[in-house]
């Protein structure tokens, strides 16, 4: 079950944050626990958050506070196609920890969260010519990246402890 979706504040207890390029223009950062379940079939809690961007007096105009809880879910939408072809790589899929993004024979994979007010909307992932999900194909690379991740945490781990024993 997922929680309800609630407005979140920035450091400062903004909820209206106006964009560094363009004062007229803000978001308001909406989040929800969600329960996800991978490819096989195990469960967890994830936070997950959306931007709801728009002009500053409409945003305020909403009246909204720190926490309070909205109808509606936060869905995830992934695509072939930059949601913002002028800036395409701020909505990468990122293969956690390794900073490679996640591709499909060679192209990127977007994804992007949305702030829904239909409880009932649901993500919308890429899929293949059988009707099923797909995550993406660039494993390899990925698992090379993690594998160098492990092993510079492992000399990191290692230098730490010598330092301990000094």
């Amino acid at each position: 079950m997922n929680s309800k979706v609630k407005v979140k504040a920035d450091p400062a207890g903004n909820v209206v944050v106006p964009s560094k390029n363009n004062s007229i223009w803000g978001h308001i950062r909406v989040s929800q626990e969600r329960v996800v379940i991978d490819d096989r079939g195990f469960a967890r809690l994830k936070s997950v958050s959306a931007l709801i961007p728009g002009l500053i007096k409409d945003l305020k105009s909403f009246n909204w506070k720190a926490e309070q809880e909205l109808k509606g879910t936060i869905i995830v939408k992934e695509q072939l196609e930059p949601f913002n072809p002028k800036e395409p790589e701020r909505d990468y899929k990122i293969a956690g920890r390794t900073n490679i993004p996640c591709c499909i024979d060679g192209q990127p994979i977007y994804r992007k969260a949305f702030y829904s007010t239909n409880a009932e909307a649901s993500d919308v992932f890429i899929i293949d010519e059988f009707g099923n999900p797909v995550s993406h194909n660039n494993v390899d690379d990925i698992r090379a990246a993690y594998l160098e991740l492990a092993d510079q945490d492992a000399q990191k781990q290692t230098q730490e402890t010598d330092l301990n024993i000094m």
